[in-house]
Parts: structure tokens; sequence; C-alpha cells
């Protein structure tokens, strides 16, 4: 007899109402800071469904394919199983984890999915695993093409039928309604989550900016192709053009800003932006009308000098008026948190207004960020990453403010307000701050280095700050260093700790986390 936490074809076929089985995004403790919901409130809480590694998929356009409902997942991990209900328009898509689920849903809470420019919706499944039938050879297919894809192997001959693999592992890529600039490292991030990304090439044509991206295996392509043409880099904005090239191999002959081969890092930089020989110009034939579309969602903001950009919010966009800027943070450890940890470690990401952790759930915390842009940026590089022991849910919050406590009520310290904080790393237009925002990592970059301080003096504070020194870097001018951690959660530790540490001689020790390391 098969146990509630199973859920089979069958099962599925014999339930008379499908909305049973899967049910609401659960909305966290947010409604905390909002206690006037009332009955709204309890309605919502009969409605949750706890997360899942398995998400229940509705209102599939009918002709969707299994690899399609398949990209919607390749971007947040590994896709373990898949069942798809054609007569009820309907699907279940099992993760490898539990933890890529709520990624996922995380995401397209606030981006809607499309499939053939349709939106879709995504929930987490009551049922905690997927059984289906072991004798649906396609779908098996289907399922160890993507495994081939995302483990980096060949797949073979049927497997790449199955996803009728591209014929050339080159992509042509163009950038429309490009209102923030879209380097080539932005491009390197986005496409590297589906293969190996061997070479790039940018330019810019009929006032256009355009580039041709190279992966090593042509199954990456088309899986690329399939899960990111017609999407946004940013909401409304930066939507990815993506067709096949007629080329099977580039040739880059400069590392620079504009070209890069990643299996020649010895190639020199060159003057500007190289040019393109002729076969790629003839590659790039003028088609206007085939990727043309609508625009159906956006990616996570994924980049360094692109989020520059919208972290310094240089412009409007149309309909984002309405987004919050306010971010809930949840599953954080209360023994530890303090507003001021939170303020110094999502202010690498944007200039924080106000921190609020919960009254009655401590481990939980509201983010008021400068913008929206601000608050996609640092949701979509600390969503998962560990504070104080503990793995953190970052999620925009349905307020578009955090409230300061009432005149003359104690709310013992868990409300601050950092508005005129001089900590602001992006306050000032134009700061080279916007050119280094990375995510997370084991290396962090030291600046404003008294002279008289030694590599053993910045070994041993950042020791004492709990963690294992594994290598030690000062650039030429010793005012800059990088630092190394053996883990990323000890670098992000020794971020709160060690910011804004006065050196003496009233100069303060600014740290970030570098791209690079040692």
């Amino acid at each position: 007899m098969l146990t509630p936490s199973h859920v089979t074809y069958i099962d599925v076929l014999r339930s008379s109402d499908i909305s049973d089985v899967a049910v609401g995004v659960k909305r966290g403790s947010d409604e905390l800071n909002g206690a006037s919901n009332g009955s709204d409130s309890k309605k919502l809480r009969v409605e949750e469904a706890p997360p899942s590694r398995v998400l229940h998929i509705r209102k599939l356009p009918n002709e969707a394919s299994e690899t399609e409902v398949i990209a919607l997942g390749l971007p947040f991990g590994k896709v373990t199983n898949i069942l798809t209900l054609k007569g009820k328009n309907q699907a279940f898509l099992e993760m490898g984890t539990e933890e890529a689920a709520i990624t996922m849903v995380n995401y397209y809470t606030t981006v809607t999915p499309h499939i053939r420019n349709v939106p879709v919706f995504i929930q987490y499944s009551n049922h905690k695993e997927l059984k289906t039938d072991a004798g649906n050879q396609r779908t098996q297919a289907v399922l160890q093409a993507v495994s081939a894809v995302q483990s980096g192997g060949s797949p073979s001959s049927d497997v790449q039928e199955a996803l009728a693999a591209a014929s050339s592992p080159v992509l042509r890529i163009i950038i429309d309604n490009m209102f923030y600039p879209v380097t080539l490292d932005v491009l390197q991030q986005i496409f590297s989550k589906f293969g190996t990304v061997m070479k790039i090439i940018t330019f810019t044509k009929n006032n256009q900016f355009q580039a041709l991206l190279q992966f090593s295996d042509p199954v990456n392509a088309q899986q690329a192709k399939l899960a990111l043409d017609g999407q946004n880099i940013y909401n409304s904005c930066c939507t990815l053009r993506i067709d096949f090239s007629k080329l099977v191999n580039l040739n880059v002959k400069y590392n620079n800003d504009k070209s890069r081969d990643y299996t020649r890092p010895e190639l020199p930089a060159g003057d500007g932006q190289p040019s393109l020989d002729h076969s790629v110009a003839a590659a790039f034939t003028k088609d206007s009308n085939s990727l043309l579309g609508k625009i159906p969602g956006a990616l996570n903001p994924l980049s360094a000098a692109a989020a520059a950009a919208a972290a310094a919010g240089r412009v409007a966009l149309a309909g984002q008026a309405g987004s919050s800027g306010v971010l809930l943070v949840s599953n954080l450890n209360e023994e530890m948190v303090t507003p001021q940890s939170l303020f110094t470690l999502f202010g690498v990401y944007g200039d924080v207004q106000r921190v609020k952790i919960l009254y009655n759930k401590k481990d939980s915390a509201l983010i008021q960020m400068s913008d929206a842009n601000q608050a996609q940026l640092a949701m979509s590089h600390l969503n998962g990453q560990k504070m104080y022991g503990k793995i953190i849910r970052v999620t925009l919050s349905k307020h578009q403010t955090v409230a300061l406590p009432r005149d003359g009520l104690d709310d013992q310290g868990l409300t601050k307000d950092y508005a005129n904080s001089p900590l602001h790393r992006f306050k000032k237009p134009g700061s080279k701050n916007f050119q280094n925002i990375f995510p997370p990592s084991a290396t962090l970059h030291l600046s404003n280095i008294p002279q008289d301080v030694t590599e053993d003096d910045l070994r041993l504070l950042f020791s004492n700050a709990g963690g294992t020194v594994k290598a030690f870097k000062f650039f030429q001018d010793r005012k800059m260093a990088l630092i190394q951690m053996s883990t990323v959660e000890e670098a992000i530790q020794a971020l709160i700790d060690l910011h804004n540490y006065n050196m003496g001689g009233n100069q303060h020790l600014r740290v970030s986390f570098s791209k690079s390391t040692i």
C-alpha cells in the first residue's frame, strides 16, 4: 500500500480534485509584521503546504513538452523525476533536494514562469516523493539527458534525440530593451548554469548588443536556449533573444571585456573590441521576426556589473513602482543574529535602510533596502547561504516599508533605522563599489589597510574572528589585499565581524567578497 508521501500516476487520475494534491505556496512569518490580516491569515494557513522537493505545476499549454517543464527547474538544481498530466494541463516535477525546490518556488513567487509565452503556476505538492512508471521510456530518456547535461557528461545518441539536440554548440544572443548594461561576465554567469561555456564574443550591431556564445556540447546549447529564450535578465528589460548560430566553433583572438576564450587564458588582452571576421559577421544574418515575442518574466539579477546599474537606480523602469524593496529573512540563528549583523551582510548588495527582527519570531527579520532592484540582488546572492551555522531563507516581503516602533515603545533594540548610516556602500553615484558586487565566496577583498599593518596582523585578526586563514596576498600598494578563509560561511562571518573594523588612526577596514582566488 502506498503511503501519503508518494504520488503515482494512478493516484492522480483517481483524485477528484487535483487542487487537493498540491496547494498554495507557504507565505511564512511575514504576516507577523502586519497582524491586522485577521481571518485572511487564518484562511491562508489552512491552504499552506510545507516545502517539498515535489512541485505541482498548473495551467500548462496543451503543446508543452516534458523537456520544457524540466527546463523550469534546471537553473535551481538536479531534476530527478517528472509526471505530466496531459489532459489536465498539469505536471509534477521532483527536484533532487528540498532546498533546490524551495529556491525555485521562492524565485517563481516573484517572477511568473512562462512556457511558450503562457504563464504557468508552481507550488509545493503535499507529496514528498514522485513514483512514476519506470517503463515510460521517453520520460526516462529525457531525465537521463538532463542528468547527463547537469553532470557534464556526454549523453548517448538516443538521449540526444529525446532532447532534439541542436547541431551547433554556438548560440546567437541579442539583448532587446537594454536599459541596464549587460557584460560578458553577466552572460557567462547566466549561461554556465546549463553547461561549460568555452568562448564568448560580444559586440554591437545595428545599435543592438549581440553575442556569440559557445558551449562544450550542443545539448547544453539546446537546454540553454529552451530555458532562456525570451526571458529577461532584469524585470521588464534586457530580454534575451536566442537562436542557434551557423558557426560550430568561435575563433577568439583576445581575452578582454569584449571577448573571452575560457580554454586559453594565455591570450593577450588586445586593444579594445576585437574585430569579427567575415564568417562571424555572416552568421549574424538579419532576422527581425524569429525571436520577437512577449516578455515572459525575468531572471534573477545574476550580475556584478549589470546589477551595479540596477543598484545605482539610474533608470526607473515602467511597472516597478509597486515592487517591494523589503525582504523577509527566516531561519536565522536567534541567539546570535542582531540588526547590525544583518545590516552589514545585506549592505554588501545595497544600502540597507531599516532592519526589524520580529518580536514574536526572532528567527525572522524584515530588511528594507533602498529599492526593489537592491532587494532582488540581495535575495539572489544570500538566499541559501549559511549565517551563524544556519541556512537562511530570503524572499521578497509583501510590505513596502519596515515600520519603526511607536514613540515610547521599547522593542528591545530589535528595530534599527540605518537611513543616515555613513556605512552605505552605494550612496555615491559612480562609486567603484557598483562594479565589485560578487556572490559570497571564501575569498575576501580587503581595502583601506594602514601602511604599518602586516600580513601577520591581518591573519591574526581574521583567525580571531573564528575562522581558518588558508591564504593571503597583498596588492602591490599594500593598501589592499585578498584573504582566503576555509569556507564561505567563515568568510561571511569574518565580513560581518570585521567590515569597518578600526585598524587604528581612525582608519577603518573595508571588507567585501571577491571573485578572485589566491
